[in-house]
């Protein structure tokens, strides 16, 4: 498996974790990451990890964890800004963002961008 292709399977697992950040997959939000992956060139991929996670009932945290550190061995990509948009799709499918989406989303973005923040003042 490539990178890219890992990259795209945590993705998937992303998009679990936002999904079921308020306790539930809500039929919304699985209409909404089909409606995202319906023209994605990695939707299979996506998918499958997404699908892979909802089977075992990952916990949210875990699965967030699994996610961030991946992308932090993976480095700085611009695809993340598609991870965001995502999430925030995902998310709001469902009777709108709530405050524990919301706090997902917004510590997916602030972690990566310390962390990178680090590597940039090491060098």
């Amino acid at each position: 498996m490539t990178d890219q292709e890992k990259l795209y399977e945590v993705f998937g697992e992303l998009l679990y974790a936002i999904a079921k950040a308020d306790g539930i997959i809500q039929d919304e939000e699985k209409e909404a990451l089909n409606e995202l992956l319906s023209k994605h060139s990695w939707a299979s991929e996506i998918k499958w990890s997404f699908d892979y996670e909802a089977s075992k009932n990952s916990t949210i945290e875990d699965t967030y964890n699994k996610v961030i550190n991946f992308c932090h061995s993976y480095g700085p990509n611009p695809v993340y800004e598609e991870f965001v948009d995502a999430m925030k799709f995902v998310a709001h499918a469902s009777d709108g963002i709530d405050e524990d989406e919301s706090k997902m989303i917004n510590s997916f973005s602030a972690d990566l961008i310390a962390r990178f923040q680090k590597d940039l003042d090491r060098k």
